[in-house]
């Protein structure tokens, strides 16, 4: 019983209280006022009413634990609970209530919980989340406070929202976790049996489906190959077709549920439209198309009808057949079914398998062990080259301006078929023309001692002949025989669609016979220039190529000793050397017709002992001045002041080889041994010249020379380049000894 609220009966509570201040529970931050805390004791340090007060201390030791926040310590870590409800039903005689199953889930970064419900078949219930995450309070008087680790256990009651949920199990993290921080777990219990799901699955016994069912699990296969498709790149030839062509494909395989889709790589401006699809994705028979089926016949299953009779209670009922009778087998394509170089069957249409990516090959080769990848080639091959017919040749002209006149509808002047850059590289101010002295092989008396010149002209593929006269006969120096032109090959048809075949450079060589419009003529002998530049590119050339014509002399040689008396009887005197014909004799024995006559002069000319010709320096300025006159050339003042321009040390000298530019240069009408053989008299040991005295001794206005009486060898020489014939071979002497040294490796005694 309270004692009453009248005077000298009510107990003064602040007897023996000395502290009577009032919390401070305002103040300010960042010059922002607002309520600093609000678990500050009322005055006097008193609890208010229903305040609590947080332990000041924590329970763990210092030094226990890490200092990693909650949300970092304990990131994506979960406690998992098993927890059941009993829930009343109402109304319904079947039963009193009903056992839902719940999973709760607390977050340990940061306290909050979520509570799912499971899916349970036919239980009419919907699964999905119960509450959502998020801290709970605790129920009254405790409201204030949230749920912690500390309050969960198994076989304990949480009561969330008046809802009260039952712990009976956790999983073995939660219980790992649980022993660590120091709760002691319960036993685990178990969740009682719903009374209205065991009176359901009774039903289930007895109920039939009113078709057969026939379960076929696919999961497996689409949980393992969800989202691998195999790629192939596909080639269609359809060319055989009208209008058809060569299209590339690109083929899918699904390997979650075995099923073909294809696409067309169109090019770009190829004129057809854009299809999303060849191909739908589906399953691709191997034997496509198949025929006609009526509706239903072509199923997975095969369903018999139960005949119940003509009683009262008749039983209706279905049967799968087993044995599967009468159904209509299909085989469609398989991963196992491709392959690089296969040829697939898409509804009738042919199509090659030609590469795949490389997730497709890994595919393979870790499956099936497939290591050869080798592609097979898309691209198109080239059309067939129709070969064009043209009329054969009219006689009009030449054979190619009657083929232009065919090629195009406006006859236009076609040149020869020329190789511009070769008549560009072989036209210059030096010679591009092998010259030939040929004798006429004919029968009758008075032609049999006629010689001509033969002019092979290199920058066209063009023949002229001249017929050389002797001089002072009151004739011309040279008759024309044959103008420049190009001369047939014998033996080929006049009137033909094919253009005719010309004698070639590499066909003319010492000793050959050729046939010039059906005269033969011998070649007895070439000019230098043309031994020169047929040893040059012996590759075209091969009878000038010196290491093939000693190796056919080797091969004839059995015995070295008889050799080197053959040629000691010839060399009585024993000078080391021996004439040219002498030479040639000896030679042409040992290799028994094997050495043709252009091979013997490649021999000779290596081998040949040089000449020298000492002539006077007045005999050469005479024939220069010769040369000089005829060309009427003067400017011989001009060339002194380039060279003195050029000479800017004023020593009135320069290299031969600077004068000797200048001269061509300048076009000085004196040949190339001529000009040399004066240089080299004028060049001092340094190998330069006076210039001033050497262009006044050419100066013949100035300086004068008398005419000379004797021909000498350089001068007849050189008016037989000048006017076209081929000088003789210059071998007089050859030296055998060094080639018997580089041939049998014989020594002199």
């Amino acid at each position: 019983m309270a004692l009453p609220l009248l005077p000298s009966y009510i107990f003064n509570r602040n007897v023996g209280k000395e502290k009577f201040h009032k919390s401070q529970h305002w103040g300010f931050c960042n010059n922002v006022s607002m309520l600093v805390s609000e678990s500050k004791p009322g005055i006097g340090g008193e609890l208010l009413l229903g305040q609590k007060m947080k332990p000041k201390y924590s329970v763990f030791t210092k030094g226990v634990g890490s200092d990693t926040p909650s949300w970092v310590a304990f990131d994506k870590q979960v406690l998992s609970f098993d927890a059941y409800v009993e829930d009343e039903v109402h109304d319904k005689s079947q039963e009193n209530y009903r056992i839902r199953r719940y999973k709760i889930f607390f977050y340990l970064e940061d306290d909050t919980i979520q509570v799912n419900e499971p899916e349970v078949k036919n239980s009419g219930l919907p699964p999905g989340t119960f509450i959502r995450r998020h801290q709970i309070s605790l129920p009254p008087p405790d409201d204030d406070q949230f749920y912690t680790v500390y309050h969960f256990n198994i076989n304990v009651d949480i009561v969330f929202y008046g809802q009260t949920f039952k712990i009976y199990d956790c999983d073995a993290f939660t219980k790992n976790f649980l022993k660590k921080i120091g709760v002691k777990l319960n036993p685990p219990g178990q969740c009682p049996g719903d009374p209205y799901m065991k009176i359901w699955r009774k039903k289930l016994d007895f109920i039939q489906p009113l078709r057969p069912y026939e379960s076929s699990n696919t999961l497996k296969q689409f949980l393992e190959y969800d989202r691998k498709i195999l790629r192939f790149f596909c080639l269609w030839d359809d060319s055989a077709s009208w209008f058809g062509d060569r299209r590339k494909l690109v083929l899918h395989y699904f390997l979650t549920d075995d099923t073909i889709e294809i696409k067309e790589l169109l090019p770009k401006n190829s004129g057809r439209d854009t299809m999303p699809f060849l191909l739908q994705r589906g399953k691709l028979p191997k034997y496509g198309p198949p025929g006609m089926y009526q509706p239903g016949e072509i199923t997975d299953q095969i369903v018999l009808n139960v005949y119940g009779g003509f009683a009262v209670s008749r039983v209706h009922g279905y049967l799968l057949d087993k044995y599967k009778l009468g159904k209509l087998e299909q085989e469609f394509y398989k991963d196992s079914d491709l392959s690089i170089g296969t040829t697939i069957n898409v509804w009738g249409r042919k199509v090659i398998l030609c590469d795949c990516d490389e997730f497709t090959k890994t595919y393979y080769k870790n499956k099936y062990g497939i290591d050869n990848f080798t592609s097979v080639s898309c691209k198109t091959p080239p059309p067939p080259k129709i070969e064009r017919k043209f009329p054969p040749y009219t006689g009009f002209g030449s054979e190619e301006d009657s083929l232009c006149s065919c090629i195009g509808l406006r006859p236009k002047p076609c040149p020869h078929l020329r190789n511009f850059r070769k008549f560009m590289e072989k036209h210059s101010y030096k010679s591009s023309v092998l010259r030939f002295l040929a004798k006429l092989m004919t029968r009758e008396y008075d032609n049999k001692d006629r010689l001509f010149i033969i002019s092979y002209f290199l920058n066209d593929d063009t023949i002229s002949v001249f017929e050389p006269t002797e001089r002072n006969s009151g004739k011309r120096r040279l008759k024309k025989f044959l103008k420049r032109m190009r001369v047939k090959r014998p033996g080929q048809e006049v009137f033909k669609s094919e253009l005719s075949e010309y004698i070639k450079a590499e066909e003319l060589y010492i000793g050959a016979k050729v046939n010039v419009n059906g005269y033969v003529f011998l070649l007895l002998s070439a000019d230098e220039y043309t031994l020169k530049f047929m040893e040059k590119n012996s590759d075209k050339f091969p009878l000038s190529n010196l290491e093939l014509a000693l190796q056919k002399l080797k091969e004839k040689i059995s015995k070295s000793g008889d050799i080197r008396q053959i040629f000691r009887a010839a060399d009585s005197g024993f000078t080391k050397k021996m004439d040219y014909n002498t030479f040639r004799d000896i030679v042409m024995t040992i290799a028994v017709g094997k050495l043709t006559e252009q091979e013997f002069v490649t021999v000779a000319r290596h081998y040949r002992v040089p000449e020298t010709l000492c002539l006077d320096v007045n005999v050469l300025i005479a024939m220069a001045h010769e040369q000089l006159k005829k060309n009427t050339f003067e400017s011989f003042e001009r060339l002194i002041y380039s060279c003195v321009y050029q000479d800017r040390e004023k020593k009135k000298v320069l290299p031969s080889k600077d004068i000797k530019r200048l001269c061509k240069s300048s076009k000085l009408p004196l040949t190339d041994d001529l000009l040399g053989s004066l240089l080299s008299m004028f060049e001092d040991s340094e190998e330069q010249i006076n210039y001033e005295s050497f262009f006044c001794a050419l100066n013949w206005r100035i300086n004068p020379m008398p005419k000379l009486v004797a021909i000498s060898p350089l001068k007849k020489r050189c008016d037989d380049v000048s006017v076209g014939m081929p000088s003789p071979i210059s071998m007089k002497y050859i030296d055998y000894l060094k080639f018997l040294k580089d041939m049998y490796g014989l020594e002199e005694e």
